[in-house]
């Protein structure tokens, strides 16, 4: 099994409660992930789970309409 993972990201973009459903739909579809918290006020987005992806995270932000940096 591997091991848990934390990714954090900031997102510029995002500012209200429609872009934190936006993108925790599509991060939640990513395989391994198990939790996904966005926080609107300092545009970052926290992605934990087992064996995720960091380009598969960035990508279903992309899916969303946001661009993602490592924060």
């Amino acid at each position: 099994m591997a091991p848990e993972h934390e990714l954090a990201l900031q997102v510029p973009a995002i500012s209200c409660g429609h872009c934190e459903a936006a993108v925790t739909r599509e991060v939640l579809q990513v395989a391994g992930v198990t939790s996904v918290d966005v926080d609107l006020e300092t545009k970052l987005v926290r992605v934990r789970g087992a064996g995720v992806d960091d380009g598969a995270v960035v990508a279903a932000i992309d899916e969303a309409g946001y661009d993602a940096v490592t924060a």
